[in-house]
């Protein structure tokens, strides 16, 4: 298996040659040349594997330069009753006739971004110890993404962790969760600005060439294709929990800001897997929103990008949703390069209502949209408690919320659980009266010293920072 670049670099990588870059060297994303096929067959020989097996199975597909006994152990070290809390690991629960609730909020720091960061973390020590090299992390966080890196990262040999995120816009368990941290390879830096000045200066410091390899910067945001590849699994792990035989159809609805966690889907069910709609769900930062509605993609300056309770998609950049266009855009390199190299920049926004392409978001790749605002997941949150004695988070309200919009008589509809509501804290007092129940390890986490460097929104001033704890 190869990976291309969606700006049309010449260049095919093996997957250990993407693990720990971030970006293309021209600046897009990285896609395999093929999606693998999954026929009913392989499905049939897939259902009811332990979670690491189906791992295993999947990312074999996409992964051939790693020995498969090697990878396969990476998987059973990754995916663990003791790491994830549960045999099944993302376990289904119904909530009502027709809509269910996949659970991926379990590990390590309650946020599904732990699904695929731990299997990460493993795959760079792996990798860095073949090579006998280091790296230097940078990434972009609204808020689970920083926790879910640093604890898959600390202490892990080789690596070091560059975090931003925007300062005081993540909640205080949030903010506690990464700043409590005190390992010495884990570096804090809060950004005077919102979440795009942070994915800006990523993107940056990615771009700067002779930077990226004197320092040896790689990434974990969801512009790693190693992560998103992760995210695939539970996709078909929930597929198979949800259905009784492979002729079977599901949809599946997803809170998503970055269109990371939806674009994982995408990928499942262009390679086979039955999935009848992908239903992204935003909150009143509605960008992706718009796009699935009008056509239109608007990225939205920081001064109107909303400050939210499901703040973890406050984001008006999805770096993620390059990708799908340019499988919607039938793989064109130059279209989705003048696109978002040119126009984007130029004009803050493109539009493709006009273009025939845009029809088969619908029709040809089953996406649907909703957005939900503060009021929505209030309520939403207060009838999963009263009448379905079910707590869930702001985002994961937000998802619920929009799923019911859509479920189709027959076709169960499966919502991804985004995170544990204690993440919340002060939303889910204000719906229900009540605080959310707190794992014991978490206890007094606010109270715990704190490590983090406040910096402007600067790529340079972060490129100093890194410069002087890598001598």
């Amino acid at each position: 298996m190869r990976y291309l670049s969606t700006r049309g670099h010449p260049d095919r990588q093996p997957f250990c040659g993407i693990l720990l870059e971030g970006l293309a060297p021209d600046g897009g994303l990285y896609l395999p040349e093929h999606y693998p096929q999954v026929d009913a067959v392989t499905l049939a020989r897939w259902r009811g594997l332990p979670y690491a097996e189906l791992a295993f199975e999947i990312l074999s597909l996409y992964i051939d330069d790693i020995p498969a006994a090697d990878l396969r152990a990476i998987c059973e070290r990754t995916y663990t009753v003791e790491a994830f809390g549960t045999e099944a690991i993302a376990p289904l629960r119904k909530l009502e006739d027709g809509l269910y609730l996949l659970g991926l909020s379990n590990g390590p720091t309650l946020a599904f971004k732990d699904m695929a960061m731990q299997l990460l973390g493993n795959l760079f020590e792996y990798e860095l110890g073949r090579r006998g090299e280091e790296l230097n992390i940078l990434g972009a966080t609204s808020g689970d993404t920083g926790s879910a890196a640093e604890y898959a990262m600390r202490g892990k040999k080789g690596v070091r962790v560059f975090m931003t995120s925007p300062h005081g816009r993540m909640s205080p368990f949030q903010q506690a969760q990464m700043f409590s941290l005190q390992d010495a390879n884990i570096h804090n830096l809060a950004i005077r600005g919102v979440f795009d000045d942070c994915q800006d200066i990523v993107k940056a410091v990615s771009g700067d060439l002779e930077f990226k390899r004197r320092y040896r910067i790689g990434t974990v945001n969801s512009i790693n294709w190693a992560r998103l590849v992760a995210q695939v699994v539970y996709y078909f792990a929930g597929y198979f929990q949800a259905t009784r035989s492979d002729s079977e159809r599901v949809s599946f609805a997803v809170p998503s800001g970055n269109f990371g966690n939806i674009c994982a889907g995408h990928v499942a069910r262009q390679m086979g897997l039955p999935i009848d709609r992908l239903v992204l769900a935003t909150n009143e930062n509605d960008v992706l929103d718009e796009f699935f509605r009008t056509g239109v993609y608007r990225v939205r300056a920081a001064a109107d990008t909303h400050e939210t309770s499901s703040p973890s998609m406050d984001i008006s950049k999805a770096s993620n949703f390059e990708r799908f266009v340019f499988d919607l855009l039938g793989r064109d390199a130059t279209r989705t390069r003048a696109l978002f190299a040119e126009e984007l920049p130029r004009n803050g926004r493109f539009d493709l209502s006009r273009d025939p392409a845009f029809a088969r978001a619908g029709t040809q790749f089953g996406f649907s949209s909703g957005k939900s605002t503060h009021a929505d997941r209030l309520a939403t949150i207060r009838d999963a408690w009263q009448r379905l004695q079910v707590m869930v988070d702001t985002h994961t309200a937000d998802g619920i919320r929009v799923a019911r919009q859509h479920v189709q008589p027959g076709v169960p509809m499966i919502v991804l659980e985004t995170a544990l509501p204690v993440k919340f804290a002060a939303t889910i007092v204000e719906a229900l009266g009540r605080e959310p129940e707190r794992p014991a390890r978490f206890e007094g986490l606010e109270s715990l010293p704190r490590r983090v460097t406040v910096l402007p929104a600067d790529a340079g001033e972060v490129k100093s920072y890194i410069a002087a704890h890598c001598a």
